[in-house]
């Protein structure tokens, strides 16, 4: 049976130009090989299967090459760069912190620097995982990396930068790798595919790019994979299957039955995502990845910010045509917001379906505030509300809405004409008792309905108002500072308010807000506004001990004086 080597193995790059993803890495590294300017020691860093390693060893075999072609590549025809590819090189050493990771190991390594190349130009130690050094490790490494010999060169791989000490990091070149973008894996795995002979399609690679997360050794591993799995046939559905990933077409349905307001099928799509055992957790992170890339495609300009394949990007942009920038920025708050709350909910499931009910029923809401305005425009229309203007008698009055005492009205003519009929309109009607909630009315939409419908602000409703929101109000100090006032009325819509002391004033003005909207609401006054005005008080004096609250009292009452001489007569 042949010996079996996994992709990742065997499509490692060899030189520079077959690094993926990495150029201003590569490119750097050649300028120093060009220009002679190579440092003692580097430090690569970055996530796991980004190209750390494979560059290192691209490296020490570089720069011990007898004959570097015209672009800055290795050979592979002298003696070291044969040596290298065999695995039998004795200048390019190979550690493993994460199992020598003690000071003896680190001595021992000293050591092996001391003795110069026998054959080549550089010995080169690979430490992989240096982060797992120990701190005496590191100190004991701190000498020799910062004064090498001029044949030592040391190159660090790690992916947590931030372990290691600030020692180190300054006697090293660092190189910041960064993921690999979607793009580059899946034309990688592409290139694989075909020297494999492997039956693939597009938005299956890409479907792996993006479950790989940015590390080329994640995908080509997951690539074996599915090659065992589909043998050999790769396509969409049997990858997505495979990797547990939730398909494109799932989201492009909801948003579909977002915009029809469809509540139903909303919620057994999500019963359907359910079964095929997906977390809601995962599913409310893809929707809102979804919305996101419907409003990249808003714009030509950002359509290259969508890391899809070119069917799933024509399948966004033509979804994103019927949908405007509101509705998305809507759609993304409300995803972003369950998102964020899922982990604290108890009812997990329930908390999705309300997000998604929620969702279902942007657009019905938006068409119920545009037709509000219209709505309010047919009703107030001189035709169908205003009546017709008839003679009032003498003796007529009109109803004051302080009083609250209807006046008697007119004696109806014979002839006069009957009261016009208006349909879906109920008329004010008079009544002979308060009430906070019935005897003030809502604002007036038109100017027809204010002349009509003008209230007259007066000290009675003004005070019940007040009453009503001091006894509502949780605050007990904003109780007892709106229980110690006294309130005048000004005019029809201002009133003021005089207080006791600047405590109870200061308190009144930082509730004033809250309680003019709440006055406002009652009474449909969008101008109503109160003044406040603290009133100066004659000093009073405190009393403190029993003798100066006998003197008050006496004062208050002469009668007090008598009452002391009897209980000083007896005996108890």
């Amino acid at each position: 049976m042949e010996n079996y080597i996994v992709s990742a193995r065997k499509y490692r790059p060899a030189t520079f130009e077959t690094v993926v993803g990495q150029s201003h890495i590569t490119t750097t590294l050649k300028n120093a090989i060009k220009n002679g300017q190579l440092a003692q020691a580097f430090l690569f860093c970055g996530p796991r299967g980004v190209g750390k390693t494979t560059c290192a060893r691209i490296l020490a075999k570089a720069i011990n090459c007898q004959h570097l072609t015209d672009t800055i590549e290795a050979c592979n025809e002298c003696e070291s760069c044969r040596s290298f590819n065999d695995a039998t090189s004795m200048n390019i050493f190979e550690l493993d912190a994460a199992s020598n990771n003690s000071v003896d190991d680190i001595r021992r390594l000293v050591e092996q620097v001391r003795i110069p190349p026998q054959s080549g130009q550089y010995k080169v130690y690979i430490i992989d995982e240096v982060h797992m050094l120990s701190p005496n490790a590191f100190n004991a490494f701190l000498k020799t990396l910062e004064e090498p010999p001029a044949y030592a060169k040391f190159i660090l791989a790690t992916t947590e930068k931030h372990k290691i000490i600030p020692t180190i990091l300054s006697r090293c070149q660092i190189f910041d790798f960064k993921r690999i973008k979607i793009d580059d894996i899946a034309k990688h795995l592409e290139y694989v595919a075909q020297k494999e002979n492997i039956a693939y399609e597009p938005e299956a690679l890409h479907v792996i790019a993006q479950k790989a997360d940015g590390g080329l050794r994640d995908a080509l591993s997951m690539f074996d994979q599915l090659v065992n799995f589909t043998g050999g046939n790769l396509s969409y559905t049997n990858c997505i299957d495979n990797l547990n990933v939730l398909d494109y077409e799932y989201y492009f349905r909801l948003v579909d039955y977002f915009r029809n307001g469809d509540i139903s099928n909303s919620l057994l799509l999500y019963q359907e995502i359910l079964d095929k055992g997906f977390d809601g957790q995962h599913f409310i992170t893809g929707l809102s990845e979804h919305i996101r890339n419907l409003m990249v495609c808003l714009d030509p300009i950002t359509l290259s910010l969508l890391d899809v394949s070119d069917n799933i990007k024509s399948r966004y942009a033509e979804q994103a045509n019927n949908c405007r920038l509101n509705l998305l920025l809507k759609y993304l708050d409300i995803a972003s917001e369950y998102e964020y709350r899922y982990r604290d909910s108890n009812n997990k499931r329930l908390f999705i379906e309300v997000c998604l009910t929620k969702m279902a029923t942007v657009l019905m809401q938006q068409a119920q505030v545009q037709a509000q305005p219209l709505a309010t425009k047919q009703v107030a229309s001189p035709q169908t509300y205003q009546q017709p203007q008839q003679p009032v008698a003498p003796q007529q009055r009109t109803t004051n809405v302080a009083t609250n005492n209807p006046a008697p009205t007119a004696p109806t003519s014979p002839t006069a004409p009957p009261q016009p009929k208006t349909a879906g309109i109920i008329l004010p009607t008079k009544t002979s008792t308060i009430s906070i909630s019935q005897n003030i009315p809502v604002a007036p939409n038109t100017e027809n309905e204010k002349k009509n419908n003008e209230i007259k602000l007066t000290l009675d409703i003004v005070e019940k108002l007040w009453s009503e929101y001091a006894e509502m109000v949780e605050d007990k100090n904003l109780h007892f500072a709106m229980s110690q006032t006294l309130i005048e009325v000004n005019d029809n819509r201002l009133f003021t308010v005089k207080l006791d002391n600047s405590y109870i004033d200061s308190t009144i003005r930082k509730n004033r807000k809250n309680i003019l909207d709440f006055m406002r609401e009652k009474t449909g006054i969008k101008v109503l506004d109160f003044l406040t005005s603290v009133t100066k008080q004659e000093h009073q004096k405190v009393v403190y001990n029993p003798t100066d609250k006998f003197e008050y009292l006496k004062e208050k009452n002469s009668l007090m004086v008598n009452l002391r001489r009897t209980f000083k007569n007896i005996d108890f």
